[in-house]
């Protein structure tokens, strides 16, 4: 067999900060690994560039319209009601703690995340690969795992009907709520800052009891110091995760004897930027006409839905005839154009003749059309044609590729999310220096935040090290969406 694979997923980290501390001499085991290996700066995250979303593409190597989740809140027309993936405590509380608990925890793996694709957790397990994941949003794979809460956690969580067993890898660790075996561990998973320990704790005993041949081993605390500071204050908390995936390391016998038993990837799932500006779409649209409220007793009254997530959001249309729907498209288009902090707005806008989606995006007054087929390819080979003005992405040809430095991959990105089955009508990605309030009212002006198309949110750190058959040079762009191939190569199965 291959040498074990460790992929490393570090929140929001950011390639110039990855450097910067590895350089200053605060993240040995990250120098370490950037000495040995191949780094790509500048892969793709998924749009919008936000963790359920880009967690999802990792682990199923596919875009929004094959994995389903499209952000980090949206709208259940089927179930009319909002899903709350956790914005913040506050936005939690609004739709209900164990409400958003078992839709984040369960139903994201088991209802929301698509059937008809599969994860590296269960194509791993399949092949007979050992797998492990500490706290990581999708964990999907073929060992059922019982809730682990005891006592009077518990008995509330039975009563709020958050009580089922979940099919994750052979070892599983999502902090109180499900372990595959007891560790010496506090598991904090309400507690922000506080969960890279988690996990270098378990990768202690994962890598002293030989437990796995692949873990996906999570380090989501620089996410919260980001959101709280600012990316450019991120050198603690990256120190911080590189001295808790140094626990994993040491606990294989060093960083020289881990690289010789080990491969590893090391990446982000998106970045972040700086923000200082609300974007209160939700305010902004109740104006003129009745958004659904969380929790409502009478959904069939409101007219939108509105979906905020981070620095993008949805919009659903709550009408159901044809007509007044566009009606009612086009003035919402028109009003969120006039709104300071508004960037893009991008919608489904017909269908061609042989079925392919045709997508809009509209920017500053101007309107750009594209759909799949035709002359023009973009970095990763896929063929478009394009109608309207390609300044709205900010598109120009290079080299006989169409791409755009302020938004990268921009087509697929879009395509892919608005073709999502739980996608809004309307995806709006913010303007630089802009978040969207969440439905809790929270954002996170002073510091950083992520989601929108804009490369400050969506570039990211992708480095390989001792991985089986890996060539940089073997795509022009690479995306979140190639790390399972890569991890399906290192172990030699047939994608």
């Amino acid at each position: 067999m291959s040498r074990k694979l460790c992929l490393c997923v570090v929140d929001s980290l950011r390639t110039d900060m990855l450097l910067r501390t590895a350089e200053g001499g605060r993240a040995p085991n990250f120098a370490t690994l950037l000495s040995r290996g191949e780094l790509i700066p500048d892969c793709v995250s998924a749009f919008p560039s936000v963790t359920p979303v880009a967690s999802a593409e990792i682990a199923t190597g596919r875009r929004a319209d094959g994995h389903w989740v499209p952000g980090m809140n949206w709208y259940h027309r089927a179930e009319r009601r909002y899903i709350e993936y956790g914005s913040s405590f506050e936005a939690t509380r609004t739709f209900g703690l164990f409400r958003a608990l078992y839709d984040t925890v369960y139903n994201m793996n088991m209802a929301h995340l698509s059937s008809e694709v599969e994860t590296v957790f269960e194509r791993l397990a399949d092949a007979g690969i050992r797998t492990a994941c500490t706290p990581f949003l999708i964990y999907r794979g073929r060992t059922r795992h019982e809730l682990g809460l005891e006592g009077i956690l518990r008995r509330a969580a039975s009563t709020a009907r958050f009580d089922h067993a979940v099919w994750g890898p052979d070892e599983l660790f999502y902090g109180e709520l499900y372990a595959s075996r007891r560790v010496p561990c506090k598991p904090t998973l309400a507690r922000p800052g506080t969960r890279d320990e988690y996990s270098g704790c378990v990768g202690e005993t994962l890598a002293r009891d030989d437990l796995y041949d692949f873990v996906l081993f999570s380090l989501p605390d620089n996410d919260h110091h980001c959101h709280s500071h600012g990316p450019a204050a991120s050198l603690d908390s990256i120190a911080h995760a590189d001295a808790n995936f140094g626990r994993l390391v040491e606990a294989s016998g060093g960083i020289e004897q881990f690289l010789a038993t080990h491969a590893v990837i090391l990446m982000a799932d998106h970045a972040q930027s700086d923000v200082e500006r609300l974007y209160d779409i939700t305010r902004v649209l109740a104006e003129d006409w009745l958004v659904q409220e969380p929790n409502t007793a009478h959904p069939e009254l409101a007219e939108l839905a509105v979906s905020p997530t981070g620095r993008a959001a949805w919009v659903y249309l709550l009408e159901d005839d044809h007509d007044r729907a566009a009606s009612l498209a086009s003035r919402v288009r028109t009003k969120l154009a006039q709104t300071p902090g508004t960037d893009l707005i991008a919608y489904l806008d017909s269908s061609r003749a042989d079925g392919a989606p045709v997508v809009a995006v509209e920017r500053a007054g101007a309107v750009l059309r594209f759909w799949r087929g035709g002359a023009t390819r973009d970095l990763r080979g896929v063929e478009w044609t394009l109608d309207g003005d390609p300044g709205v992405l900010e598109l120009v040809e290079r080299d006989g590729c169409l791409l755009s430095e302020r938004y990268p991959d921009p087509l697929s990105r879009i395509e892919a999310a608005l073709r999502s089955p739980f996608a809004g009508d309307l995806l709006i990605s913010c303007a630089p220096g802009w978040e969207c309030a969440d439905w809790g009212g929270q954002a996170h002006l002073g510091g950083g935040s992520h989601g929108s198309l804009d490369a400050a949110d969506s570039l990211a750190p992708l480095l390989a090290v001792g991985l089986e058959r890996f060539d940089p040079a073997a795509r022009r762009q690479w995306t979140l969406g190639d790390v399972a191939g890569l991890i399906y190569r290192h172990f030699e199965i047939e994608q």
